[in-house]
């Protein structure tokens, strides 16, 4: 597969400079790249690497144009554009349409574009949009809704009455629709409380390897168009998390917690229940959210720290590293009185 970059800049809106006929085979590193290649550059410290690339076109900004030696696709968002280029040259992989003979399947109607896999147990009263992909040992409980072109990898569970929307994407031991931790105290222990929330998703969410996801206990546990998780995340019941907000790994969100709008989330991030965090915030990673934030912005913290606005918080960093010069001065002021 191969594509001019005449053809790529028409594609995707960027400007060309260079030669338009010139033939794109793959996508590439500048370090790695040679004749055929495209790379892209967005990072200043690989400024070096620019210079010497072998490939045959960069995606990059205006602003790099002068330190690069080759043709050049010059757009606002070289890594948007890199991403949706390298969708062409490594489109997902379907597997052939049908179902499995092992598969077990009691839903009264499969469409006949859907792909089921080896030993995929679908429960009854499911629905399942255009083109799903269920591959080999996942589950699909009673009452789940698939919307179109949904890709379900191996040994996912999805328990019964959750539904997802068109064009999701859900990762290997993914787990949707698992009871929240709901225990009510007693003298004796503990009372389980029952969880009868759902979970709805989204349309174009993408949940990584092992991330779990707990229905409501009440109301339901709702992630938004857009949402994408990483791996080993924990979203806890009556959690809601809005459009287009990106949680990178081992991130825990407590029950009843709302994560609003294109926020951006660092791994290891910790919120405790029933919290609101606004639109459009960055959490840096191992931050701990204890309470609500209100206004957009970045934000630290670690180590069970306060967490702060982020310049706030390194400058605090700054003075940590102090204490104990700070200490014994005081020591020898308080000895000198």
């Amino acid at each position: 597969m191969s594509f001019t970059l005449g053809e790529l800049a028409v594609k995707f809106g960027c400007e060309l400079r260079g030669d338009p006929a010139q033939q794109i085979n793959s996508i590439a590193t500048l370090s790695s790249a040679s004749a055929g290649d495209i790379s892209f550059f967005t990072n200043k410290k690989y400024l070096s690497e620019l210079r010497l690339t072998q490939a045959s076109a960069v995606i990059l900004k205006r602003d790099a144009l002068d330190s690069c030696a080759v043709d050049a696709l010059v757009c606002a968002n070289p890594y948007a554009t890199y991403a949706r280029i390298a969708q062409l040259f490594h489109p997902p992989q379907r597997a052939p349409i049908g179902v499995h003979a092992t598969a077990v399947i009691l839903a009264s109607h499969i469409p006949d574009s859907v792909c089921i896999g080896p030993n995929v147990v679908i429960e009854e009263n499911v629905q399942l949009g255009e083109n799903v992909s269920i591959a080999a040992n996942s589950f699909i409980g009673k009452n789940v809704t698939l919307g179109n072109n949904c890709t379900i990898a191996p040994n996912v569970t999805i328990q019964h009455g959750s539904m997802l929307g068109s064009d999701c994407i859900i990762h290997s031991g993914v787990v949707i629709g698992g009871d929240g931790f709901g225990q009510a105290p007693d003298v004796d222990g503990f009372v389980k409380i029952p969880q009868i929330g759902n979970v709805l998703i989204g349309n174009s969410v993408e949940i990584g390897a092992n991330t779990t996801v707990d229905r409501g206990t009440l109301e339901d546990t709702v992630i938004e168009n857009g949402v994408k998780l990483d791996n080993l995340i924990q979203i806890g019941h009556n959690v809601r998390i809005g459009e287009h907000t990106v949680i990178a790994a081992c991130t825990g969100i407590s029950g009843s917690t709302t994560i609003g709008k294109r926020c951006m989330i660092g791994g290891r991030a910790g919120f405790v229940g029933h919290i609101e965090i606004c639109d459009d915030v960055i959490i840096n990673s191992s931050t701990v959210i204890t309470s609500s934030i209100t206004e957009k912005g970045v934000y630290s913290g670690a180590g069970g720290f306060t967490f702060a606005g982020a310049k706030e918080w390194m400058r605090n960093v700054a003075q940590f590293k102090r204490l104990n010069e700070l200490a014994k001065r005081i020591k020898k002021l308080e000895k000198d009185k």
